[in-house]
């Protein structure tokens, strides 16, 4: 489902496909905390070790980023992408200025859904949709990322996905990419809290 969708809009699992496509599984993948998280440990291919980069489940928001540039910086014949959620982003957007200041060719990726999405999540299963501070007002991100002189673009459509990647890969410095995805996409299996393995939810 999260591959080959039925809906129109795009999922969190195509994207981490197409990366896998462009990158031909090598590159090191740097994940955030929240529902990509989920899709990145699921759908992201590596043919190299110390490829999965993940802050588990201590659930540090923000880790994404700062964490992509020293992994960059420490492996610059590697190809790095951080994929953080529109959330987690906001938390260490700041580093583009780090990015700009050392040159490290990092690629971001903010998967947005205009939500925290794990959150989200939670209480539309567990609370009726009674959604509480998870739906975020977003700034403009290609703007923010260009005032820090970064290449960057923003997909809305399944059309645009591949060509947008594939610029991305090409890119011999930092870039950044903004692909909107499904609001309500969920992410799968899960336990809910308090209950036992047998409990899971595959849907």
């Amino acid at each position: 489902k999260d591959l080959h969708p039925t809906k129109e809009g795009l999922t969190m699992g195509e994207v981490l496909k197409e990366i896998n496509i462009q990158s031909n599984g090598n590159a090191a993948i740097v994940s955030d905390v929240g529902q990509h998280q989920m899709i990145a440990c699921r759908y992201a291919e590596f043919n190299k070790t110390k490829s999965n980069i993940t802050s588990g489940g201590l659930g540090t928001m923000g880790f994404a980023l700062p964490a992509a540039i020293g992994a960059k910086m420490a492996a610059m014949d590697r190809e790095v992408v951080a994929v953080i959620g529109d959330g987690g982003y906001q938390m260490t957007i700041q580093e583009l200025g780090t990015i700009f200041q050392t040159k490290v060719p990092v690629k971001i990726v903010v998967l947005n859904n205009n939500f925290l999405g794990m959150v989200r999540q939670w209480q539309q299963l567990f609370f009726d949709k009674r959604y509480a501070s998870t739906e975020l007002m977003n700034p403009d991100f290609v703007a923010i990322a260009k005032g820090y002189y970064l290449s960057a673009r923003k997909v809305t459509k399944r059309e645009e996905l591949a060509e947008a990647v594939s610029e991305m890969m090409a890119c011999k410095e930092a870039y950044f990419l903004e692909v909107c995805v499904e609001k309500e996409d969920n992410v799968f299996p899960m336990v809910p809290a308090g209950a036992s393995v047998s409990e899971i939810r595959l849907s």
